[in-house]
């Protein structure tokens, strides 16, 4: 679980200094969207890691945040929030908080985040980080794979675990005109997905293969 002490929450300049070159790195990796690349650079990363790793924390890899899980790698963090098309005010549902990571992420971009985890532990530590970087994010322990639906509909869905398939159960929670962007496949690799609900009854998708997540779990996720 990542060791968040007063020290390991200093941004230093030579944090700022490796997070400005990750940005010129994810541009140069095709990331177009301004406001996703503010964001990059506003949000520490290294906050989100064990201390013993925040010297890492800016090279563009996956990292251990303990729990048998991970924090993604900036570019995929990058992707699937430009994947989202994010605007201001707009309501998000992230399942797999992790790290908390992705959702100050979306916080920075100006979205009301709510953020489903289903390992306690994670929850608790995110709980406590978010509230320190006073990200307003809010935080729930729950099965990610059914959801929120009392809170329901989201103007955007994303899924930051890998999924079997398409859970009907998140589709019915997105709103029309809006997003969910998750990666299904087999364990090994999936292909990230981006279902825009054009009616009521009517989707259309856009596929990017090349992906590796942990395992989406629940109801409707794999049984590991």
């Amino acid at each position: 679980m990542p060791a968040h002490t007063t020290h390991s929450l200093l941004d230093l300049p030579k944090h700022q200094g490796l997070r400005l070159r990750l940005v010129e790195e994810l541009r140069a990796k095709g990331i177009r969207d301004q406001s996703v690349l503010k964001a990059i650079m506003d949000v520490p990363r290294h906050f989100f890691l064990d201390q013993a790793l925040a010297e890492m924390a800016y090279q563009d890899k996956a990292m251990p945040i303990g729990e048998g899980q991970t924090i993604s790698q900036p570019y995929t963090v990058a992707f699937q929030s430009e994947l989202l098309a994010v605007e201001p005010h707009m309501k998000i549902l992230e399942i797999g908080t992790g790290s908390g990571y992705q959702a100050c992420i979306l916080d920075q971009l100006g979205a009301r985040v709510f953020s489903v985890e289903t390992i306690r532990a994670l929850h608790r530590s995110s709980q406590i980080l978010l509230k320190h970087l006073n990200c307003k994010a809010k935080l729930f322990v729950g099965d990610g794979s059914v959801g929120l639906p009392s809170y329901a509909p989201f103007d955007r869905i994303l899924v930051t675990a890998a999924s079997p398939n398409i859970p009907e159960a998140l589709k019915n929670q997105v709103r029309t005109g809006g997003h969910l962007v998750i990666p299904v496949g087999e364990l090994s690799e999936q292909t990230m997905l981006k279902l825009t609900k054009v009616s009521p009854t009517e989707w259309s998708q856009e596929a990017f293969p090349g992906f590796r997540f942990v395992p989406l779990t629940g109801e409707y996720g794999w049984s590991v």
